[in-house]
């Protein structure tokens, strides 16, 4: 492991890393990264390669193929890319474990197999979209309300795992789960329950679950859900903050967003929205939980976090709004003092994460269901047609420096590695170096 005098903790992981020389032996651990915002650690940002052709085999380190399908993005430590998939029908689910040096296979364990599962209704998402989150010795898979386990990550071995919390997700599950000290915190926003239960992770016995408190209304005149219950959906995963000395989880759902005592799980406060199907993770920036609400259409949202955050604070505690280009899946990211997403249709914006204001925007093309990352001044987009587009951003006028052929789409969101692009495509998993 590097070391350096200067360091850090990660509170995502609870492991340690450090600005300077990087302690390195988790560099990916759940979708949004190693502080959960989409951006590498420091070092490896001069490492990650700008120029690539997956078609050539120019600068791709190896390339393996999959089996399955899923969206769920790879999380990368310990030598080793964890991801889960599925059968298409859902009937069977996996954890994959590769070796991140070689490409080679180490792991295809079967975890759950369901009789029945319910259809999807839609031709987005899959039976394995929820990304795991990884720690030192520990990686932890959520399939939703088909099950949820932790394993070790030395011999794939489950720990434990529950299959009796459930909800209907009617859509097919998305959320992700978060690690908040010694719990792991799950989201449920069905159709038919909407809540959030924190599991003790070494046993994965349950220590509190908190029912969202949202007035949806959503009724119709015999008093049953419209849209069967749609209006009700979310995918989002939460983030965690600190807030006058209390761990908070900060959580969007369908119509509400919430802040709920880490520890305890009771709610804080609440913020009411008209979205729904809200699926990127907020983002904290400072004394700012930047949240997106919903579809593309609906409001990306700052609430101002402090100790009179309490209640309701939709008249109190909204520092700005944006309700124009936000994307429906792609997660925002921060790169220093900005907010950055891609819309669906290829367009890159740009605000100041303490106002709002539009500082720029750029048109890249393409369409997007994978989130940007961020690698020191530079932005990484990938496509769901299979292209990858660099653009360099230290200014105000932001530049793209390449175009490459990632071959085929992606919907999940890259990784990084200490050397290199983890890539996830329909069909392959990819590792890009210089």
């Amino acid at each position: 492991m590097k070391v350096s005098m200067v360091v850090a903790a990660n509170w995502l992981t609870g492991m340690i890393w450090v600005s300077g020389l990087v302690a390195t032996e988790i560099s990916w651990p759940g979708k949004s990264g190693p502080t959960a915002d989409g951006n590498v650690v420091p070092n490896s940002a001069d490492r990650l390669p700008t120029d690539w052709d997956e078609s050539t085999g120019e600068n791709v380190a190896w390339k393996s193929p999959l089996e399955g399908y899923g969206h769920s993005s790879p999380v990368v430590g310990e030598g080793r890319i964890w991801f889960t998939s599925a059968t298409d029908d859902g009937t069977q689910q996996f954890v994959d474990c590769f070796d991140e040096q070689t490409g080679g296979r180490l792991h295809r364990k079967l975890l759950f197999e369901n009789a029945d599962p319910e259809p999807l209704g839609n031709t987005v998402n899959n039976y394995a979209a929820p990304t795991p989150v990884l720690e030192p010795g520990a990686v932890y898979v959520h399939f939703g309300t088909y099950g949820t386990a932790r394993l070790d990550t030395a011999t794939a071995e489950v720990v434990w795992q529950r299959r009796d919390i459930h909800a209907r997700h009617f859509r097919g599950p998305g959320s992700s789960p978060l690690i908040v000290d010694d719990l792991l915190v799950l989201t449920f926003d069905g159709i038919d329950r909407q809540f959030l239960i924190a599991l003790d992770k070494q046993t994965g016995e349950t220590v509190w679950e908190t029912h969202r408190s949202t007035d949806y209304g959503d009724l119709d005149a015999s008093g049953q859900p419209k849209l069967e219950g749609d209006l009700r959906k979310a995918y989002s995963t939460p983030a965690s903050v600190e807030v006058d000395g209390r761990k908070q989880i900060v959580s969007v759902g369908a119509k509400a967003a919430f802040g709920y005592d880490a520890r305890t799980g009771e709610e804080l406060w609440t913020i009411t929205h008209n979205g729904y199907n809200a699926a990127p993770q907020p983002l904290i920036f400072g004394s700012l939980a930047i949240l997106h609400t919903g579809a593309a259409g609906d409001r990306l949202l700052a609430v101002q976090l402090d100790a009179s955050t309490k209640g309701n604070v939709d008249d109190s505690h909204v520092a700005w709004g944006r309700d124009r280009g936000n994307p429906r899946m792609s997660f925002p990211v921060l790169m220093q003092d900005r907010v950055v997403w891609i819309s669906d249709t290829g367009i890159v914006t740009a605000v100041d994460a303490r106002s709002g204001e539009q500082v720029w925007t750029l048109r890249v093309g393409g369409n997007y269901i994978a989130s940007p990352m961020v690698a020191g001044n530079r932005l990484y987009f990938f496509s769901s047609g299979g292209e990858a587009i660099v653009a360099e951003a230290v200014s105000d006028d932001p530049q793209i420096v390449s175009r490459n052929v990632i071959g085929e789409g992606m919907t999940a969101s890259p990784a990084a590695s200490d050397d290199g692009l983890i890539l996830r495509t329909r069909s392959h998993l990819v590792k890009i170096t210089r």
